[in-house]
């Protein structure tokens, strides 16, 4: 068949070359193991302390090789998937109906499933993956090949383009994957990113650019909200609810700051319990007990807006803290009903920073503490998630060492990093006003510091002046300072 002969001819060059590339990686394993190999031979000669430092130096290279390998296999099985569907495809005569049509898709599926030792609806999300990978995410694709990527990080791109067009889907694989893109991802890059923070940025940056306004989806999005319900084993089930961000982030921090104030000496629950207690008792109508002796119950929320977005000049998203974008609606909502429990945080609106507060005392201000909380936005050591009530601000450089109390010696570290940071040789790089620190490791290896991706402020037609005008900048320096 003429057309099985085409996917042949394309699909096995492609399939080939694929294969090839991890012949790479695959030697630099062999001769990563090999010198850890005759390292531990040797580990008890005389230098045998430097022999084990080679060997654990010979170890992480070997885990980060395998990585590599590990990506570029995932991209192999990638192409598998989408040539043989395209190959089964071209191997049939055109369906007659609908009820044909399905049944050989389901004939596909199955023998995947059944290749793979995997389950129909895996081997299904598979093939999806796969196809959208081969026809819309060229980038990403080829990122796997290189071992830039991970597997995880490629379902990201997947999920997260989901519904886009193709001009919006290039648009954001270009802004995370392409180094020459004007106004890039900052920071780390993509495959220096756990999967789930990732995921976050990846989010972010598709709600605000988005073809369609994120007033309009969430106004859709409004009707789907409900309450779900799940058995699970030992006698326990799952509740979850589907709600508006606002409602959702202010249900979590009034459960946390709730629990935090029931913790003390004489408490043995955890704060996990003790959110899911507090949580049953609230559904339920059991409000006894629920504040202990602990910390205040505030539970403070920041919300950053950019000015023309809050006097509804503009749609522009806000930004809800330890959450991402939200409709301009919400977010002149929080602002104007928010009270005590929302802070306005005001951005520059030529670049999209964040305008600074200074101090110099050795105890953090409030506004100094909120202005942390808004920089980092969690715990700032690589991959940690861990959001800003639960961490402790910290002095990169020691009080004690001359280090000052200002936002460029500051970050956010939960408290197992924190820890972390002084029992060990793990040590933060330096900061900015606008961007979190660097870590590196006791081996010497750099960890790239996650950044926000700060965008500027979106100007109605006709606002945006030449230069910055007197007017301007007193606005800009009374909202610093109120």
């Amino acid at each position: 068949m003429e057309t099985g002969a085409v996917v042949d001819a394309k699909g096995t060059g492609g399939l080939a070359g694929a294969v090839a590339s991890l012949a790479g990686p695959v030697d630099e394993l062999r001769a990563a193991m090999s010198g850890s190999s005759d390292s531990g031979n040797s580990a008890r000669s005389v230098d045998s302390h430097d022999h084990l430092r080679e060997l654990s130096e010979s170890c992480l290279d070997g885990l980060g090789i395998v990585a590599r390998v590990e990506a570029a296999t995932a991209a192999v099985k990638v192409r598998l998937l989408s040539e043989y569907s395209k190959a089964a495809a071209a191997l049939e005569a055109p369906a007659e109906s609908a009820y044909e049509s399905s049944a050989r898709d389901m004939s596909v599926v199955a023998e995947v499933a059944c290749t793979l030792t995997i389950g129909e609806g895996a081997a299904s999300a598979l093939l999806q993956d796969a196809h959208a990978l081969t026809t819309s995410l060229p980038a990403t694709l080829s990122a796997m090949d290189a071992g830039v990527i991970s597997w995880r990080h490629a379902q990201v791109m997947v999920d997260e383009t989901s519904g886009l067009d193709s001009a919006a889907t290039a648009n954001l694989e270009a802004h995370f994957l392409d180094p020459e893109v004007p106004n890039g991802a900052r920071g780390a890059s993509a495959g220096e990113l756990v999967p789930g923070r990732f995921r976050r940025k990846v989010r972010a940056w598709r709600e605000r650019h988005h073809p369609e306004s994120l007033t309009i989806r969430h106004a859709k999005s409004m009707a789907d909200r409900r309450m779900e319900y799940k058995p699970d084993r030992d006698g326990m089930a799952w509740v979850s609810l589907y709600v508006a961000a606002d409602k959702g982030c202010a249900i979590w921090n009034k459960s946390s700051a709730l629990a935090r104030g029931l913790q003390g000496p004489n408490e043995a629950r955890t704060l996990t319990q003790l959110r899911a207690d507090l949580a049953v008792k609230l559904l339920l109508g059991d409000t006894d007990d629920l504040a202990g002796p602990g910390p205040s119950l505030k539970a403070d929320v920041l919300v950053t807006v950019p000015i023309l977005s809050l006097l509804g000049t503009t749609d522009e998203p806000a930004d809800l803290d330890n959450y991402g974008p939200i409709p301009a609606s919400m977010a002149r909502k929080l602002v104007a009903e928010g009270a005590n429990s929302f802070y306005r945080v005001l951005v520059d609106p030529r670049d999209g920073a964040t305008l600074e507060l200074g101090r110099t005392n050795y105890r953090l201000t409030e506004s100094l503490k909120r202005w942390l909380k808004m920089r980092d936005g969690k715990c700032t050591f690589p991959g940690c998630s861990n959001p800003s009530p639960d961490n402790e601000a910290d002095h990169l450089r020691s009080w004690e060492r001359g280090g000052a109390t200002g936002i460029s010696n500051l970050g956010q570290l939960c408290p197992k990093h924190h820890r972390l940071k002084h029992r060990t040789g793990w040590s933060p790089g330096a900061a900015s006003r606008n961007e979190p620190p660097a870590w590196t490791s006791p081996t010497g290896r750099k960890y790239t510091a996650e950044q926000p991706d700060r965008e500027p402020t979106l100007w109605p037609p006709g606002w945006l002046p030449e230069g910055s005008s007197v007017l301007e900048l007193f606005v800009v320096d009374y909202l610093a300072a109120s």
